[in-house]
């Protein structure tokens, strides 16, 4: 329960203090006069999206602070706070929240930090507020799933599906965009498979591309190259004047010499060295040209071996090292696609899993809506019934599809709709269709008050419920909030006396003018002055005959309870 809110530099309101009591508590004032801005200072501390555009002109900082007491000792509110490791006080909670310029803000329960996520979980467990367009969202059915869904205790259910629902549409856009891909993936394993072969079977080595170049070039040009070997070995060791020959006759020389002339022996040292380097060298020459012979058939596959090679280094690499990195590259290629092919198989068997999980979820989320449906049809066509709307029928509407039908909506097989009708032997039609202003207000009047019924929500706030409705519907409307006051807060905004009346805590907005700024205060109203705004609410003024009007419902409700009301 809301026990006192004060706010600081938001919108017209520079320092604003005040208290409210237990069920039933009206705001009044003059239209302009900033009702809803004091609404509105109360969703910020709910949790709503802050805006600096909503601080004092002038100000640098809003704050907005509470103190809520929690009347029962147990429920989800207690388990949250746990959760969080807060603290209640005495069964207080104060909530504070400020906002700056720059958009910064900060957010504390208790004496704890908290995010403004959080804050909306918190608050949404004591407090549901009605603001001035909120009947218009009977208009949505997504709107109605969620109100039936709330009525029968199956949010966390309905919410754990979807969430089954998101991951079961997120492996089908998989699988189809890989289906999609499919013949471009089959395309690439074929060319990767035959560029793998084809480099496996030509098996090229580092370095063999010059190797095989160079002897290429001596095959191509072998008749030359005996020619040449053939001089060489004329000149090397063939012929009587060759240089082995010389080289052996100048070392005889010079071993003589040395034995007359010690001082030649190093000369005699160094010939006798080139002799024997020239005896290695014609020998390894005469090896090589006992070795050389014309072999087309060789040259012919080098030739070929080399077609190969270049063939392979133009479509993979620039050299054999490129081409061997290539084929490791195109096999962990291989690998990642045919994962992928797996990953495929993987995919059809995970939707098919899901598929499961959502037809048992979504029976259960049916059969348990269905149940609820009569539940919740029958307590708002009851409460329509004090409301004005005694020949209304309220209708919830499911339309299940077929458990087979795996064309699953994101909450569940069900489609929501609610559905009146406002007179006696009419059929039920659409919402949308036939409910007026006043009807929508009313309905979502009787929503709200079931719904908190169902759960632990102790402060109800309307924001103008009334739009739409007067005379009579109104009588009906303050007398109903009145009763749901016995167990519930209620903090509604009206313009309508009929409804006023039956507070039982009666606060005045109004506009004044301080140090040349406008303000906003707020003031408790008792006696004389509660007795001249309904009599303003009544006809505008406080006049003789509006003042005895407000004096004849004041006495006939009592100051808010009519008499045998109150328990």
């Amino acid at each position: 329960m809301l026990e006192a809110l004060k706010v600081r530099n938001f919108a017209l309101m520079d320092t604003l203090s005040l208290t409210f009591e237990p069920g039933f508590n009206v705001l009044t004032g003059e239209t302009g006069a900033g009702k809803s801005i004091l609404v509105g200072a109360l969703s910020f501390l709910l949790g709503a999206k802050a805006d600096p555009a909503s601080i004092r002109a002038g100000a640098e900082e809003a704050e907005v602070s509470a103190v809520v007491s929690l009347t029962k000792p147990q429920g989800e509110i207690w388990a949250w706070l746990a959760a969080q490791g807060i603290s209640p006080e005495e069964g207080r909670l104060i909530v504070r929240r400020t906002m700056k310029t720059t958009g910064r803000g900060a957010i504390y329960i208790q004496e704890t930090p908290v995010s403004r996520g959080a804050l909306a979980e918190c608050m949404a467990l004591l407090f549901d507020l009605h603001g001035q367009h909120t009947h218009e969202s009977l208009l949505k059915k997504e709107t109605h799933r969620k109100y039936l869904d709330r009525f029968a205790g199956l949010e966390e259910a309905s919410e754990a599906f979807h969430q089954v629902f998101l991951t079961w549409e997120a492996k089908k856009r998989d699988l189809a965009h890989v289906s999609t891909r499919n013949q471009e993936r089959v395309m690439r394993l074929d060319l990767l498979h035959y560029a793998v072969e084809e480099i496996t079977q030509a098996a090229p080595q580092i370095g063999e591309i010059p190797a095989l170049e160079e002897e290429a070039r001596r095959l191509g040009d072998f008749e030359k190259l005996a020619g040449v070997v053939q001089s060489l070995g004329s000149l090397l060791c063939d012929d009587e004047g060759s240089i082995l020959s010389l080289s052996r006759r100048m070392r005889g020389f010079m071993e003589n010499a040395a034995l007359i002339d010690r001082s030649l022996a190093p000369l005699g040292q160094r010939l006798e060295d080139w002799y024997y380097e020239t005896e290695d060298m014609a020998q390894a020459f005469r090896k090589y040209r006992d070795a050389l012979r014309y072999d087309p058939e060789r040259l012919e596959a080098v030739q070929a071996r080399l077609a190969l090679l270049y063939r392979l280094r133009k479509k993979y690499g620039g050299d054999e090292a490129a081409i061997q990195a290539y084929r490791a590259k195109a096999e962990a290629e291989l690998e990642a696609l045919s994962d992928a092919e797996a990953g495929e198989r993987d995919l059809v068997l995970a939707i098919a899993r899901l598929e499961t999980d959502l037809a048992s979820r979504s029976k259960g989320l049916s059969e348990q809506r269905i149940v609820s449906a009569q539940g919740l049809q029958d307590k708002i066509t009851a409460i329509l019934g004090l409301l004005g709307m005694p020949k209304t029928r309220f209708s919830v509407s499911l339309i299940t599809a077929e458990v087979e039908d795996t064309r699953y909506r994101p909450w569940g097989m069900d489609e929501v709709e609610f559905c009146i009708a406002p007179n006696a032997g009419e059929p039920v039609k659409e919402l949308s269709r036939i409910a007026s202003g006043g009807e929508l207000s009313r309905i979502m009047l009787a929503i709200k008050t079931v719904l908190s019924d169902a759960d632990a929500r102790e402060t109800l706030v309307f924001d103008e419920i009334d739009t739409g409705i007067g005379g009579e519907v109104a009588l009906a409307v303050g007398e109903y909030l009145a009763r749901v006051g016995r167990y519930k807060q209620i903090l509604c905004v009206t313009h309508l006396a009929s409804i006023a009346v039956r507070a039982y805590n009666h606060l005045r907005v109004e506009k004044g003018h301080q140090a040349g700024r406008t303000v906003t205060r707020v003031a408790a109203l008792g006696g004389e002055e509660r007795r001249k705004e309904i009599a303003r609410m009544l006809a505008g003024d406080a006049g003789p005959v509006a003042l005895a009007h407000a004096d004849a419902l004041l006495v006939k409700y009592r100051n808010g309870v009519r008499d045998g009301e109150r328990d």
